[in-house]
């Protein structure tokens, strides 16, 4: 449902994640969330970050429906967000702005000065709202990474 009786209608509210969202974050992050080039999400994984971190997985529901999630990693010296993800029907409606302005001021209270999104190259949806945030790449370094799996 959308229009004036439909998601905009009802104000997302944010909360942390708990141990028992974790079926609904999974499950929202196969419907919103850009999923190619990584590896498939977990409920082991994604325990394992509320166990190290019980505040970083921050979602936005409108009622009892799950529509927008950040994580807002922190690791005591640098910031970092991932996962950004607002359902379709709340798309443009200025949630994701509201998820990235929660997770920078959970940066802000530890300190931190600086933040980095981890956002796929090929992710054309996200860029202009990431540019809109304030961000931009930084052409003097990218990411490098290697997969711990032992598959």
């Amino acid at each position: 449902m959308s229009g004036a009786d439909g998601p905009a209608a009802v104000a997302p509210a944010l909360r942390p994640a708990t141990v028992d969202d974790v079926p609904a974050v999974l499950a929202f992050w196969r419907l919103a969330a850009e999923d190619r080039h990584r590896p498939a999400d977990t409920a082991a994984a994604l325990g394992a970050l509320l166990a190290r971190d019980p505040d970083a997985l921050i979602l936005a529901w409108a009622g009892a429906e799950l529509v927008g999630t950040v994580i807002a990693g922190w690791d005591g010296w640098r910031c970092r967000l991932y996962r950004l993800a607002v359902a379709p029907g709340y798309r443009g409606r200025g949630l994701a702005r509201t998820l990235v302005e929660a997770a920078e001021q959970r940066f802000r209270a530890f300190g931190g000065t600086r933040v980095d999104a981890l956002v796929l190259d090929d992710n054309t949806l996200a860029e202009p709202a990431w540019r809109a945030f304030g961000y931009e790449p930084r052409p003097e370094w990218a990411p490098w990474s290697r997969s711990l799996s032992t598959d």
